[in-house]
């Protein structure tokens, strides 16, 4: 019996080199963000200190700061409410990702199908070549699209998360490959990770709108050229910086995506159900356009599942938003994904 996958030429995918390329990508787009946070608490530093000190130049004020002969206390603030946010978040982080859904827990107790029963043990055997000490919670969604996520700061913390429509539709490799790929996001700290960079984005978003405002409404001296000076680069920042957020982030969630694939493939030692699996979620999503839009839509805190969706409703033209091109999208293409895989589609 044909499948979508004759459509495509099969080699072998190199995921140790994908794994490693990936993850390298990935710690610099998080190095980069927290020496963005920590410069830009330098920067109000600088700004707050600039009118005791007029005839200081800006260089003078940042390293009298980085050699603590002023101290950074603006900086450490900052740094201080990043922690505290990053705590709250990681502890509300899996409840806040099911929240509008329809959704229940499984078990080998509760399962009341052969299919819930399967799935479960689906989860297990993949947690257990994963190499996890925990078993993630398992969760199914009551919606008829085909959709998954993983969530949790940690192993102990762990949940995966499968709509009853993916559930149903694939067959258990193809089922089994979307948990390997999920079970990789949890293994690789996904979620700790993507969290971090997102809090830090945000949280330089809201110190530059408070200087922003600050800047427009106080007095330029012509005395203190160092406060003018910062003056400008907060008023450029406040338009650049948001914009560089926004592609490093959405980098950031491609290159993970990318990192899951790999893993899944590790686990499985097979490319094939994961392919199989990406192309009938896509297939099923642009058959059903209409009706899951609507279920999508009806859905309350979607935008807050969507990047870590194993498949991104968006790029079928749903949720009331399409993607540009892969620069704007939080996944890969599936085409990228697929030749990743290495499959690529005949001539």
């Amino acid at each position: 019996m044909p499948t979508d996958l004759d459509h495509y030429t099969s080699s072998t995918a190199d995921w140790r080199k994908t794994l490693r390329q990936n993850n390298t990508r990935t710690l610099f787009v998080i190095g980069l963000f927290f020496a963005i946070y920590c410069a830009l608490g330098l920067l109000v530093d600088m700004y707050l200190y600039a009118p005791a000190f007029p005839q200081a130049s800006l260089s003078q004020l940042f390293i009298a700061l980085i050699t603590f002969k002023l101290f950074p206390i603006a900086t450490l603030i900052m740094l201080a409410i990043a922690a505290i946010s990053l705590f709250v978040s990681y502890a509300l982080y899996d409840k806040l990702m099911l929240l509008g859904t329809d959704y229940y827990e499984i078990t080998p107790e509760t399962a009341r199908t052969v299919a819930e029963q399967q799935l479960y043990n689906v989860v297990e055997e993949m947690k257990i070549a994963a190499g996890l000490r925990y078993m993630p919670k398992v969760f199914i969604i009551d919606a008829d699209y085909m959709n998954a996520f993983a969530s949790g700061y940690s192993e102990k913390s762990a949940m995966v998360a499968i709509t009853r429509g993916l559930m149903e539709k694939l067959n258990r490799d193809e089922l089994q490959a979307v948990m390997a790929h999920e079970l990789s996001h949890i293994r690789h700290l996904d979620i700790k990770l993507t969290l971090t960079a997102s809090l830090l984005a945000n949280l330089t978003i809201m110190v530059l709108d408070m200087f922003f405002y600050n800047a427009i409404f106080s007095r330029r001296s012509e005395d203190n050229r160092s406060r003018n000076a910062l003056t400008i680069i907060i008023l450029i920042l406040r338009y650049t910086l948001p914009i560089i957020s926004v592609l490093l982030l959405l980098y950031l969630s491609r290159k993970r995506e990318l990192m899951a694939d790999a893993g899944s493939v590790e686990l499985m030692r097979t490319n094939q159900p994961l392919a199989s699996a990406l192309l009938k979620i896509s297939e099923d999503h642009a058959q059903h356009q209409d009706a899951y839009a609507m279920a999508y839509q009806q859905t309350p805190h979607e935008n807050v599942r969507r990047e870590a969706y194993i498949f991104d409703p968006a790029t079928a033209g749903i949720m009331g938003m399409s993607s540009l091109n892969d620069l704007f999208s939080t996944h890969p293409s599936i085409k990228e994904r697929l030749a990743a895989l290495g499959f690529k589609k005949k001539i």
